[in-house]
């Protein structure tokens, strides 16, 4: 139901070093964050998904863990980023202590950064379980969560001030979960692991009676030198890296599907309901209506009315307030080279909202592919009041442009996104 809803995306910054992380300690034990979570089909043999996950969804992944409950989750995550067998995992000992809630978002302040965790219906979301590094990222991160209405409890840091949050300890949330450890994938197990013991012991066996066997009565023979031809080795060749260029969203499609489907959902007022603010991603838009005096059959006739086909629709308990959001029709992928370095783009972009009185605020980024290569970009977030058919024609002039995300609040139009640089 929220896979439309906007995430945050992993990056990296100037020092090529990720912005999120792995771990975090409390009171001394070790726990595993930012595992990728999926829901489990066969408890029984629940080996066969997760190495089909680990080959497909997120490939090379080589440790996995097991939550239990009404709605059964395996997560999954690759050893090389920091990983360790047998480490405990924070999100599965959240999830079992807030049992007794099916819904909840919650960041907390470690020292190892600020891990967000959010479960919907029983689900750790696929990107529910993240430690931030940068304050920033996991605040906008929980605030655009918000937008989803009726969460059965919402935790932040005490110093962020947001309304109806609360501020609890980890370390006593933790110690009422459940204990569960990372394992490894490829381990062998059960009936497996005994049928490969066996079979290991039965052709042992029968390698030591035929060593036994040459060396005690095979009549010993003059050996035959024979010239061995040198092995070749094919040089395999090295697929070129895609760059992040190469495979942006099209923002002239983005910023045209997003201004078409914020006025379609616009002209959907029915009495005593009232629209809030709209935020566009680069796959769709997400809003919620709240009751003023209506009642939620005059919303959900007025929804079902407007010849929209929405992506999901979600009341809250109350009854008070309704989530809803409409995907994109295709985006294209295309590839834009960057044309200018850092300092050329920065001073360009400088320039031009100078020159039209705009204000604009700039930050240096940077993406670390697998390869470990830095491709660098400048992010930027400005408010107007200009509409993004209007925008569209002056930021497409800048090669690597992508669009990140787009809010309308009924007034002004916020736009945040990056460009690349050479």
């Amino acid at each position: 139901m929220l896979d439309n809803v906007s995430l945050v995306e992993s990056s990296q910054n100037d020092d090529g070093k990720k912005t999120w992380g792995t771990s975090i300690t409390v009171d001394g034990i070790a726990y595993a964050t930012s595992l990728f979570w999926q829901p489990l089909q066969n408890q029984d043999d629940p080996f066969t998904e997760v190495g089909e996950a680990s080959e497909g969804i997120l490939e090379g992944a080589d440790l996995f863990c097991i939550k239990p409950g009404k709605a059964p989750q395996f997560g999954i995550c690759v050893s090389h980023e920091g990983y360790k067998s047998g480490q405990n995992v924070a999100a599965v000992a959240l999830a079992t202590a807030f049992a007794d809630r099916s819904s909840f978002i919650a960041v907390f302040k470690t020292s190892q950064g600020w891990w967000y965790t959010c479960v919907r219906n029983d689900i750790i979301l696929s990107d529910g379980d993240m430690l931030f590094l940068s304050e920033e990222d996991a605040k906008n991160q929980f605030i655009s969560m918000l937008a989803v209405p009726d969460w059965g409890r919402k935790i932040a840091p005490k110093e962020w001030e947001i309304e109806e949050t609360e501020d609890i300890p980890l370390s006593q949330v933790l110690q009422r979960g459940m204990i569960a450890k990372l394992q490894k994938i490829k381990g062998l197990r059960g009936a497996k692991l005994l049928m490969v013991i066996g079979i290991s012991a039965v052709v042992g066996f029968w390698l030591l009676s035929s060593i036994i066997n040459t060396l005690l009565f095979t009549p010993k023979q003059r050996p035959v030198i024979v010239p061995v031809q040198p092995k070749v080795v094919k040089k395999v060749e090295k697929v070129p890296e895609v760059k992040p260029w190469e495979k942006l969203s099209n923002s002239t499609q983005i910023m045209s599907e997003c201004y078409d489907k914020i006025q379609q959902l616009k002209k959907i007022m029915p009495p005593g309901w009232t629209i809030g603010a709209l935020q566009c991603s680069q796959t769709g838009v997400t809003t919620s209506w709240s009751r003023d005096l209506g009642r939620m059959s005059w919303i959900r006739k007025a929804l079902d009315k407007s010849g929209i086909k929405f992506s999901f629709r979600s009341f809250a308990d109350n009854g008070n307030s309704i989530a809803a959001g409409v995907s994109y029709s295709k985006i294209d992928k295309i590839s834009s080279p960057p044309m200018k370095n850092l300092v050329e783009l920065r001073e360009t972009l400088n320039n031009l909202f100078q020159s039209i009185g705009q204000s604009v605020s700039l930050s240096d980024g940077s993406f670390t592919s697998p390869e470990k290569n830095i491709y660098r970009f400048i992010g930027f977030k400005f408010s107007s009041r200009y509409n993004p058919l209007v925008w569209s024609d002056l930021l497409i002039k800048f090669s690597g442009l992508d669009i990140k995300m787009i809010n309308y609040d009924g007034e002004i139009w916020t736009y945040e996104g990056a460009i690349y640089a050479l």
